[in-house]
């Protein structure tokens, strides 16, 4: 991992945490590829959180019921810490991006 910063937010639920991670550099973008469009400017404040490097992030004992995590980056942290697989990623825009959930 580089020496990027990564915005991580955590909103508590009853349920779990969802968390919500975006590469500093794209969180005034909007992402578009054929039918995919990540409009992460108009929902900055959903993934504005504390800014932290990749080696900062630690998913710990939380009970992370919805993670939402954008770019190269956040991506890396959060498969780092297994909080996604290299499953769930996918790219819009030469960007990669994962969405993942569980129930």
């Amino acid at each position: 991992m580089g020496n990027l910063l990564i915005y991580l937010k955590v909103h508590e639920t009853e349920n779990g945490d969802i968390i919500a991670m975006c590469d500093q550099a794209l969180i005034d973008k909007v992402l578009e590829e054929g039918k995919i469009m990540l409009d992460i400017k108009r929902y900055a404040e959903f993934y504005k959180g504390t800014l932290i490097n990749g080696e900062e992030f630690q998913k710990g004992s939380r009970k992370v019921i919805s993670a939402n995590i954008v770019g190269r980056e956040a991506i890396d942290a959060a498969i780092e810490n297994m909080l996604i697989d290299e499953g769930h990623v996918k790219t819009v825009a030469g960007i990669p991006y994962a969405h993942a959930y569980r129930v």
